[in-house]
């Protein structure tokens, strides 16, 4: 991996301390979500709500909202975590403890190794933003974790997109100023180079945009 990629993956990855995983459910997917971005929340939690399975791994975990509130096919889903940062694994671990959720502590973009039975569903909410280079490289996360995935399963998940969506001067601000701060890598991340991404992993595969943020479903 290039130097520059790992510095921007650290520059990402500082973003998420304990203080700010405190207020993450409020701000970020409060008040940003529903202003700054035009994609309320429960938009999210709806997809979740449609494709997660008994047997589910989260990648890019954040606090853990959507697996805290979304509903299972089953009270005892078999779960799994998955994420870089150790402070989202921990508090994430801690809401969830009522599942008993399997922890992995790994780099998406690099190969995945762990002994594990495979997965019907595979979340990755709000991460690809957040990894460095374009959305064709970033198309590795998916080769990455296609090796997890049981076959019929499904891959879904969100991103905020610069390109081929409606932004609003606030939107186009905030991603300006967070991409300058290293905190996302989404400048060149538009609609098209979404939905070719996609295409090029898997067999199936849709896109809807909502606000600046495209939610996407993947087999």
């Amino acid at each position: 991996m290039p130097d520059s990629d790992v510095e921007r993956i650290k520059a990402a990855q500082s973003l998420y301390t304990r203080p700010l995983l405190a207020v993450y459910d409020w701000l970020l997917l409060g008040l940003h979500c529903r202003f700054i971005w035009r994609c309320p929340s429960h938009h999210m939690l709806e997809l979740y709500n449609r494709h997660v399975s008994v047997n589910h791994l989260d990648v890019g975990v954040g606090t853990g909202y959507f697996l805290d509130h979304c509903k299972f096919p089953i009270a005892n889903p078999r779960l799994a975590l998955m994420d870089l940062n150790r402070n989202c694994l921990e508090v994430c671990g801690k809401r969830l403890a009522r599942y008993k959720p399997s922890i992995y502590q790994k780099n998406v973009l690099a190969p995945i190794d762990i002994d594990t039975p495979g997965f019907d569903s595979i979340g990755m909410m709000n991460l690809l933003h957040c990894l460095p280079g374009n959305m064709k490289s970033k198309g590795a996360v998916f080769s990455n974790l296609k090796v997890l995935l049981n076959p019929n399963g499904v891959v879904f998940g969100s991103t905020f997109l610069y390109g081929g969506v409606q932004r609003s001067p606030l939107a186009t601000f905030t991603l300006y100023l967070t991409n300058r701060l290293g905190f996302m890598t989404n400048m060149e991340d538009d609609l098209e180079g979404l939905k070719a991404t996609l295409a090029q992993h898997f067999a199936h595969s849709s896109v809807q945009v909502i606000g600046c943020v495209g939610l996407f479903v993947a087999s």
